[in-house]
C-alpha cells in the first residue's frame, strides 16, 4: 500500500520544503519508488529536485482534464537515488487552482462529490506505481493543503519553537481534526521541531510546553548543513560522518519509523 506523507504548516519559514526534500531523497535512496508532489506555487521543491517548468498542469490534472503521465517528470541530478524519484512539479500557474475549481464546480461535484477529494482520487490511480508519495504544501490553509490532508496517511508538521509558530498550530490542528472526523479517520500526524537552538532557554521552554499537548518527534537544528544541502542539491545523508545535519535527520527518520 502506498504511503502518502504530507509536509504541512500554515506558517512559512519553518523548514517545510527542506523537510520534504530530505524525506523524498532519503526514501528514494533506501530503494523505494517515490513520487514528490509540489503543491506550493513557489516551486522550490521542484527546482531543488532538478525540475523547472514554466506552467504546471497540476490544476488540470486534479480536475481530470489531463492524465498523470502529462504531469509526472523524472527528478534530475547526478546521484543514483534520482532513478527512484519522480516529481509532479509546481509553478506560478498553480495560483490559478482556486479559480479553475470554481469554474469546474459542477464537474467536480459530479466526479468527486467535493473538491477536497480530488487529490485523493488522482493519487489512488497511482497507488501501484509508488511506495511513497511525499507532498509539499503552501504555507496557508487553502485548497492545496486541505486536499493533501484528505489524501494523506500521515502529516509531518515542522514547527519552530517560537510563540508565533506555536500559536499558528492551533488553526492547523483544528483543521486536522475536522478532516480526520469527516474525510480521513486514519490520518496521523507528527510535530517536528525545526531550526532548533536548544541553547536558547526560551526555545527549550516552548518545546517542553508543546510536548505537553502533542506528540513531538526528534528535532532538527538550525545548521549551515541544511542550507548547503539545498544550494548544492545534495541531501544531508550524503554529507560527511561528522555532519550534525546528517545525524539530526537520521535520528528523525528512525523516530518516525522511516529508516
Amino acid at each position: 500500500m502506498t504511503k502518502v506523507i504530507t509536509i504541512a504548516n500554515n506558517k512559512g519559514g519553518v523548514g517545510k520544503t527542506m523537510q520534504a526534500y530530505q524525506l523524498a531523497t532519503h526514501l528514494a535512496h533506501k530503494g523505494n519508488k517515490v513520487l514528490a508532489i509540489d503543491l506550493d506555487s513557489q516551486a522550490n521543491l521542484s527546482s531543488t529536485l532538478g525540475v523547472d517548468v514554466r506552467r504546471t498542469l497540476i490544476p488540470e490534472w486534479l480536475i481530470g482534464d489531463v492524465d498523470a503521465e502529462d504531469v509526472i517528470c523524472p527528478s534530475e541530478g547526478k546521484y543514483d537515488f534520482h532513478k527512484n524519484l519522480d516529481v509532479i512539479p509546481a509553478s506560478r500557474h498553480l495560483a490559478n487552482l482556486a479559480k479553475l475549481l470554481i469554474l469546474s464546480e459542477a464537474e467536480v461535484r459530479k466526479t468527486a462529490g467535493r473538491k477536497e477529494r480530488l487529490l485523493k482520487m488522482r493519487i489512488e490511480k497511482l497507488a501501484n506505481k509508488y511506495d511513497y508519495i511525499v507532498i509539499d504544501t503552501p504555507p496557508m490553509l487553502g485548497d492545496e493543503l486541505i486536499m493533501a490532508l484528505v489524501a494523506s496517511t500521515r502529516v509531518l508538521i515542522p514547527t519552530q519553537a517560537q510563540d508565533y509558530s506555536i500559536d499558528g498550530l492551533e488553526e492547523l490542528m483544528d483543521t486536522f481534526e475536522i478532516i480526520k472526523e469527516s474525510e480521513n479517520p486514519s490520518l496521523d500526524f507528527n510535530i517536528i521541531p525545526s531550526m532548533v537552538n536548544m541553547r536558547r532557554k526560551l526555545e527549550k521552554q516552548r518545546l517542553e510546553e508543546l510536548s505537553q499537548s502533542f506528540s513531538v518527534s526528534a528535532g532538527v537544528r538550525n545548521l549551515v548543513d541544511m542550507q548547503e544541502s539545498i544550494s548544492a542539491k545534495k541531501p544531508v545523508f550524503m554529507m560527511g560522518k561528522n555532519s550534525k545535519g546528517k545525524q539530526d535527520y537520521a535520528n528523525l527518520w528512525t523516530s518516525l519509523g522511516l529508516n
